[in-house]
């Protein structure tokens, strides 16, 4: 172990404190929210090489999608749990670290299996499928009692959906070629609400469902929008699939809470927020908002977003976005604090 990782560790432990009602933070979903699942997988889709992770503790890239922390460290660090939530299939860290918190979520992933398949990710599926395993490891650290208390005590954080309509309808024929844009809509709702089903089956119980971004806004879609002459603004269309999407997951939660007994469910909606702060960044401190800031921040993410580029910017707190596909750290903490204060308050309470 490198002295950074190590004085990174000795930090981290000397900063835990578990929250009275919310022991840990469990997290299932796509890169949005993933610490660093993908990689240790046959996948392209990784960020584990600087400049991801360039603000982070050490400087560490610890394969999240950002340059510093994602949301889901920002909401455990609010909790009173820990700054961070490690990745289960992180080799750096153990059960004994998991128990206050763990990551089950996978860059490129989907709802949808044929979403997972598009890179060679994890599936959702998968992802259950760790979860009962550190269930079962959980009760074998701290006995059965203790283990149940923590599963149904948790804050459990799902984040998904972007790349079921990005990276799967709108890029294979094939899928459109079987649903129209609502019916495919109705097809991932009805996984997302089999999805929850089922986790609730397993022992959760306080759950937040994060609804769609407006995904036409992100550096990607603006650059497609402008090569293919309409302009640099964002593609509305996505947008209000967006919208759409949102509205119906929206209805399902509420039903859920209704038919679920002891689920306390909240539908997290980042759209509103996140569209306030690409348009009018000024107000929130941020200066960038077309661009990412890693290389020329048009269509850069993954292997692209390289350190010896010299467009990338050199400080990412200006920037809405970190790459042409996810926030930086700045703008994560912005829409955190949003959520905090809305929706995740009923479990600071």
């Amino acid at each position: 172990m490198t002295p950074a990782k190590t004085c990174f560790l000795l930090f981290v432990f000397a900063t835990v404190a578990v929250a009275r009602d919310v022991p840990a933070v469990i997290v299932f979903g796509d890169s949005s929210v993933d610490a660093g699942n993908n990689n240790g997988i046959s996948t392209l889709l990784k960020s584990n090489f600087r400049p991801y992770g360039r603000d982070f503790y050490g400087g560490l890239p610890t394969g999240r999608f950002s340059n510093g922390r994602i949301p889901p460290d920002l909401i455990s660090e609010a909790f009173g749990i820990r700054p961070f939530v490690p990745a289960y299939l992180d080799p750096m860290y153990n059960i004994s670290d998991f128990a206050h918190g763990v990551c089950f979520a996978s860059a490129g992933t989907g709802f949808d299996n044929a979403t997972s398949n598009v890179l060679n990710v994890i599936p959702l599926w998968k992802e259950v499928e760790y979860f009962k395993e550190y269930v079962a490891k959980l009760q074998g650290y701290l006995g059965e009692e203790k283990a149940a208390a923590i599963i149904s005590k948790s804050l459990y954080i799902i984040s998904l959906g972007t790349n079921d309509f990005l990276e799967n309808y709108y890029s294979l024929p094939s899928t459109q070629a079987n649903y129209t844009i609502q019916q495919y809509q109705d097809f991932i709702a009805g996984l997302a609400e089999n999805f929850i089903k089922n986790i609730y089956n397993l022992g959760a119980r306080k759950m937040s469902f994060t609804g769609l971004p407006p995904m036409g806004c992100l550096p990607l879609e603006r650059t497609t929008n402008y090569f293919n002459g309409a302009g640099t603004g964002c593609k509305e269309s996505y947008n209000k699939v967006a919208l759409d999407f949102n509205a119906k997951v929206g209805v399902m939660v509420k039903r859920l809470n209704a038919e679920l007994p002891g689920a306390r469910i909240v539908f997290s909606n980042p759209y509103f927020i996140f569209k306030s702060i690409i348009r009018k960044p000024d107000i929130y401190g941020l200066e960038v908002t077309s661009v990412a800031c890693c290389s020329t921040g048009m269509f850069e993410m993954g292997y692209l977003c390289s350190e010896l580029n010299p467009f990338t910017c050199s400080d990412a707190n200006k920037y809405v976005f970190w790459d042409s596909f996810h926030p930086s750290e700045r703008t994560s903490q912005i829409i955190v604090d949003h959520l905090l204060k809305t929706t995740l308050r009923e479990f600071l309470l």
